[in-house]
């Protein structure tokens, strides 16, 4: 088990953290900062430069979770974790990576108003005898205040949330603690087991009135997705799509599905790549929207989008393959599609297009409707 102590800077999450630890037997302190000091003095500098943070790096992310997974493996017991994590995606990625690994996660919020968290930062000595570094700290303490306000109103809703106002780092811990034992703080998101080989995946297109297409926002992953998962083994790929809309949305899908895009995606490590389908569900009605179900546990909203809005919600990946299903569906043809491109009678191999590259528009390219 994962307890996940999160807050703003100043909210004495360590030493709650090393008092917890005390109160749990069996239980083992992990500072995940250790991981970015690590990927510090791994990386080369002109990387380290494009980011303010080391939580922006998508190997300190996995890093995280890996190391994690592997002390849980030595030494058994829980993992008390103080780390402050204000952005809900990298809270998905990194909780939805435990959870694949069949580790549950407790999240537990410090919080205290903003004044008490001031007092506390401009009485800091982060650095013991170095008065310039300890000031640099409390800076960026201060500044990190906005974004954990701003976040506060998601943290809030995921969390168990302890007021520390008044308390002593044991005494929030032994509230912690007896919090634990009733089971607050539980991430119930979904536990997919992570690909050990390439998967083949069917996703489902549905529309509303004004031709949007839905998209679903994943508790368990960063960024948002089309209704879909992946094929499991002797399962119809088209049985699939219908299958997860069922369960993910409570909408039975009666007529056959139109195939719209069939899209090789090359392996890019860590991950394995694989087929993904993406199918024609039709359009629903302002009733049958109105009667969505979201399972807790694996979609925290939907909406419909425009293709213009779409481009700002989905990864890049998902916009490509996205544009090709809009287009194939205009034609009213299926698209078979390597890395995102259609493989046919294009100028340039498909093959010089890598998944960093920004989605072509693909009513640019030659043989496709506007």
């Amino acid at each position: 088990m994962i307890v996940w102590l999160n807050g703003a800077f100043g909210a004495g999450k360590t030493a709650v953290a090393r008092e917890l630890v005390d109160l749990m037997p069996g239980s083992t302190f992990y500072d995940p900062e250790v991981v970015g000091d690590g990927l510090r003095k791994l990386l080369p500098r002109k990387r380290l430069e494009e980011v303010s943070d080391h939580q922006e790096l998508p190997s300190w992310r996995r890093l995280v979770v890996d190391t994690g997974a592997a002390l849980i493996a030595e030494v058994g017991g829980p993992l008390v974790i103080p780390m402050t994590v204000l952005r809900q995606e990298y809270r998905d990625e990194i909780f939805g990576a435990f959870a694949a690994r069949r580790i549950p996660v407790r999240h537990v919020l410090l919080h205290s108003d903003e004044t008490i968290l001031r007092e506390r930062i401009a009485e800091r000595e982060a650095v013991p005898g170095d008065p310039d570094a300890s000031e640099c700290v409390r800076r960026r303490a201060l500044d990190h205040l906005a974004p954990y306000r701003a976040a506060l109103g998601w943290l809030t809703t995921d969390a168990h949330v302890v007021d520390t106002t008044g308390l002593t780092p044991r005494q929030t811990a032994a509230q912690i603690a007896d919090a634990l034992r009733d089971g607050a703080g539980n991430c119930d998101i979904v536990q997919t087991p992570e690909p050990t080989s390439a998967t083949l995946a069917a996703g489902v297109l549905l529309f509303d009135e004004n031709d949007r297409v839905l998209l679903v926002d994943p508790t368990y992953k960063p960024g948002w997705e089309f209704p879909g998962g992946v094929v499991e083994p002797g399962e119809a790929p088209m049985y699939a799509g219908v299958r997860e809309v069922t369960e993910e949305l409570g909408i039975r899908l009666d007529a056959p599905l139109r195939l719209l895009v069939a899209d090789w995606e090359r392996p890019q490590p860590p991950g394995f790549g694989g087929l993904r389908l993406l199918f024609d569900g039709g359009r629903l009605t302002t009733e049958a929207a109105r009667d969505l179900l979201l399972p807790g546990s694996e979609l925290r909203g939907w909406r419909f989008a425009t293709e213009t809005e779409a481009a700002g919600m989905l990864p890049p990946v998902r916009l490509h393959r996205l544009r090709w299903a809009l287009r194939a569906r205009e034609q009213g043809r299926p698209l078979y599609l390597e890395a995102g491109v259609p493989a046919g009678p294009l100028d340039a191999s498909p093959l010089d297009v890598t998944l960093a590259d920004p989605p072509p528009d693909p009513a640019a390219l030659p043989g496709t409707a506007g």
